[in-house]
């Protein structure tokens, strides 16, 4: 198994325009998402995370993400370690998208 890539903020924002966007994990905490989240985004419950495993196709791209990208780094080496092939984590995390691609979007 190869580590899971990590993609910069403006490469996730590119593959979210394109014809196949990846499916966006937010490996944050509940009161992080209530203070801001990526539109599409899905926060990862223990719900979530059964129906990833038993019924997402091992092929799905997906993008995980964080605040700062350590957290959704080891969210997508441990979904690699599940099968998964297509998944990688956003380094930076929301506080890099929120600077580089989308200002409006509040710092914490």
């Amino acid at each position: 198994m190869s580590p899971p890539r990590e993609y910069t903020v403006q490469e996730v924002a590119e593959m979210l325009n394109s014809g196949n966007p990846p499916r966006l994990i937010d490996v944050r905490e509940q009161a992080e998402w209530d203070l801001v989240h990526l539109e599409g985004g899905e926060l990862l419950t223990n719900e979530l995370m059964d129906a990833i495993v038993r019924e997402w196709p091992q092929d799905t791209p997906i993008v995980c993400y964080c605040h700062l990208g350590v957290r959704s780094y080891h969210a997508a080496q441990a979904l690699a370690q599940q099968g998964f092939t297509q998944v990688g984590s956003m380094r930076g995390g929301i506080d890099a998208w929120a600077r580089e691609v989308d200002p409006s979007l509040a710092l914490y």
